[in-house]
């Protein structure tokens, strides 16, 4: 039985809506009109993507498109699960919850990274994940804590926590990445804005942040090569802190406090 709350196409992205047999155009299928419509946003960013160009790239009519895909909306959604695609396998020597779950976040980022345009529109779906690749991560991350005593819904929700925490620091890193040379010249003159601007006693926390010299090394060209501090590992280490701790406090386990832990040592039986 159909449920007319989800799209067609992502019905049929599951297999549980049929698909046109025929049409004017033959060879057409959601999966070429998919891929057209990536390769748009992947060349030209998301905003350039429309139903009338996407037939174009396929030889197509316009409306021949909407036999498979009722709106926009409903594409863009079908696009985004095919630009984040399905989680990899965790490798063998993956084990552990805390070993898994930060495979899990590093392989989503990555995902993420290759097809920027994407990110900020995962955030923005207004709903729970509905398509295959999207909730194949969430399979997966959900099997990474079955070894714990946690209940599901507490897994759903360090899920959402993690994912929160990718999607954060990914959109941070693909702004950068749009424009290399206007972040080099911003990050190379940062320090003196902010020096300037927290003159006269303004902001007096960042103040000191700025005297105790957190903001010195933005250089561009130094950061690509100092290994010192990577913002997304430290963020999403003290992410798995709270939910070790969270583990230790309510199943009584040993806290794993670094990735270079011993992964057995991690998993909560």
């Amino acid at each position: 039985m159909e449920n007319d709350a989800f799209p067609a196409g992502v019905e049929a992205a599951w297999g549980l809506r049929d698909r046109p047999v025929k049409g004017p155009k033959r060879g057409l299928t959601l999966d070429g009109i998919i891929t057209a419509a990536v390769a748009i946003a992947d060349g030209e960013g998301a905003e350039a993507v429309s139903m009338s160009r996407v037939a174009k790239e396929l030889g197509s009519s316009t409306m021949a498109l909407y036999r498979y895909v009722a709106t926009k909306d409903e594409l863009v959604t079908l696009m985004v699960d095919s630009a984040v695609g399905a989680p990899a396998p965790l490798p063998d020597d993956v084990t552990g919850w805390r070993a898994g779950l930060e495979y899990w976040c590093v392989s989503m980022r990555e995902a993420l990274l290759r097809h920027p345009w994407a990110i900020g529109l995962v955030a923005a779906s207004g709903g729970p994940p509905i398509t295959p690749n999207q909730l194949a991560w969430l399979d997966q991350s959900l099997r990474i804590l079955s070894g714990t005593r946690l209940g599901h819904g507490e897994k759903i929700a360090i899920t959402l926590l993690v994912s929160g925490q990718v999607r954060s620091e990914a959109s941070i890193t693909a702004i950068l990445l749009q424009d290399p040379e206007g972040t080099k010249r911003r990050l190379a003159g940062y320090k003196d804005f902010l020096r300037r601007v927290t003159e006269n006693g303004r902001l007096p926390a960042l103040r000191e942040a700025v005297e105790d010299g957190a903001f010195d090394n933005l250089d561009a060209d130094a950061a690509a090569e100092s290994d010192e501090f990577d913002d997304f590992d430290f963020g999403l280490q003290r992410a798995l802190d709270g939910v070790a701790a969270y583990l230790a406090a309510t199943d009584d386990i040993p806290v794993p406090h670094s990735s270079q832990s011993d992964p057995t040592e991690a998993t909560a039986e």
